[in-house]
């Protein structure tokens, strides 16, 4: 017997080692793998499209009109967005750009707000790429049996099941009408369900499209931050034109939003492999020597311009003009104080709402443990009760003596402040003043109200001599009326109630 139970630690010791050894393999072997996967994988290279793209804050000319982009319907462009459709009944609006992409990969980072007074909204907002612009129509204010893919933000839900606000995929080859009754759920090829509607933050898709792959990031508006974004959805195996427009639209209907577009950016994907279009191919010869010629004559004209001021302020004469302005370190470290103080308020706001829960959970307790008191109180026989109410009555003599005394307490430091200010008054303007006489006045009679209080506290201890030697009788043996288990599940389902009515709010 005694042999098996030395052998034991030693087994035991083997079996440990085995298992450590064997953990390490894996994890050595799987951070290779990914490793590997993640050097195989290379990510696209990306060329920003400015002929494809808009943003504010110089988004609209003094015409109306957006560069490189045409404006149908209600959409109302402006210095830093495009109103896609105000919060207005039967309205409907789009943006399409004037020229045909021709590259193969491609993604679109979309910023927008759409934003109204009821808890409801209709209809959405939809990104576009088809092989023709749809100026006008019935989905989403743009044309149907498209050819391309749209990606919609529904806010409406037609089908009554409850699954809006959603993000849904739809493609079509130009014979697919779409079925507005089910929301396009019978026809979607990815979906997920996201609230976009009445945001802090604006909210941002990203709508990628790489090697016959269409991928959805979305950034919810909690967050000032850009690069914030979460899966919404991937299609596989989706194949589109090589040629298309790109569009953005919105309609309203009974229900009516604001669809406000701030910014569409276009970049060019391009396989890591291949080498990418040479900027200087796209742009003519003539065109590329007139530019540089408008360049160097604005130089001259500003360097002309930087030695007359300097002529003018000899005083500034040797600081540099750069320095008025804000550079990018110091933008830097502003954006980060500012971050640093948002966090603080929000740190601040919650210990405000931590201390509300925990008062409110003394508060529960107090009322329990009372209930508890009352409830072990009539359980008992009456030779306890006669006991309780001694209890009882000691307990509020108790309670008042501590409130005379905190009256009294508070009447004594009013008077040491009188006091002192009377003090203060007297080295500076002498003690005969009318206000030294009414200060001298409050004094006296603060005092007539503690000595009051304590001739009624003396009183009363006279006529009950016997409660100086009353003992405060044993409390009798609770019954075990709530559990800890119960108490902790009571705690936990009052603060989970508590904190979603702050967030509901």
């Amino acid at each position: 017997m005694a042999v098996s139970i030395a052998r034991r630690p030693a087994a035991g010791a083997r079996f440990f080692i085995l298992t450590f050894l064997t953990a390490f393999i894996f994890h050595h072997s799987v951070a290779e793998t990914s490793t590997g996967a993640s050097a195989s994988q290379e990510q696209p290279h990306r060329r920003f499209e400015y002929k494809y793209s808009f943003k504010g804050p110089h988004l609209s000319q003094n015409d109306g009109s957006i560069p490189f982009w045409i404006h149908t319907g209600n959409a109302i462009p402006s210095a830093d967005q495009v109103r896609i459709t105000p919060s207005l009944r039967s309205q409907r609006g789009s943006v399409w750009t004037k020229n045909k992409v021709e590259f193969e990969h491609w993604e679109a980072e979309v910023t927008f707000r759409v934003s109204g007074r009821g808890r409801m909204g209709a209809d959405g907002l939809a990104v576009w790429f088809t092989s023709a612009q749809g100026l006008d129509g019935p989905v989403y204010g743009a044309a149907d049996q498209w050819n391309g893919v749209g990606v919609f933000f529904d806010s409406f839900d037609n089908d009554g099941k409850k699954n809006n606000p959603a993000i849904i995929v739809v493609g079509n080859n130009g014979n697919l009408v779409y079925d507005h009754q089910n929301d396009g759920t019978t026809q979607a090829l990815g979906t997920c369900l996201r609230d976009f509607r009445n945001k802090p933050y604006p909210i941002r898709a990203k709508i990628t499209y790489y090697k016959q792959t269409l991928t959805v990031m979305i950034n919810n508006g909690f967050t000032p931050d850009k690069e914030d974004y979460e899966f919404c959805t991937k299609v596989d195996n989706m194949i589109i034109p090589k040629e298309g427009f790109f569009g953005i639209s919105a309609a309203t209907g009974g229900l009516a939003d604001d669809h406000d577009v701030l910014s569409f950016l276009l970049f060019r994907l391009t396989e890591p492999g291949q080498q990418p279009p040479p900027v200087e191919s796209e742009i003519p010869k003539e065109e590329k020597d007139k530019y540089q010629e408008e360049f160097q004559n604005f130089q001259q004209e500003l360097d002309k311009k930087k030695e007359e001021f300097q002529k003018e302020h000899p005083d500034v004469q040797g600081e540099p003009i750069e320095d008025l302005y804000e550079s990018v370190n110091d933008r830097e470290i502003r954006q980060v104080f500012e971050g640093q103080n948002r966090i603080h308020l929000e740190i601040k706001q919650l210990n405000r709402q931590l201390a509300m829960i925990l008062d409110e959970q003394r508060r529960y307790v107090s009322v329990i443990t009372d209930e508890i008191a009352k409830k072990g109180t009539n359980a008992e026989s009456g030779q306890v009760e006669p006991a309780s109410q001694q209890l009882g009555s000691v307990i509020a003599t108790q309670q008042e003596v501590l409130k005379n005394l905190n009256d009294l307490r508070n009447s004594f430091f009013e008077s040491l402040k009188q006091i002192g200010s009377v003090q203060h008054q007297g080295n500076a303007g002498g003690m005969g003043s009318y206000e030294t006489i009414q200060h001298f006045n409050d004094i006296k009679e603060h005092l007539h109200v503690v000595k009051r209080d304590m001739e009624h506290l003396v009183q009363r201890n006279a006529q009950n001599p016997g409660d100086k030697v009353v003992k405060c009788p044993e409390m009798p043996a609770m019954p075990s009326c709530l559990s800890t288990v119960h108490f902790a599940i009571f705690v936990v389902i009052q603060s989970v109630l508590f904190f979603c009515y702050i967030m509901y709010k």
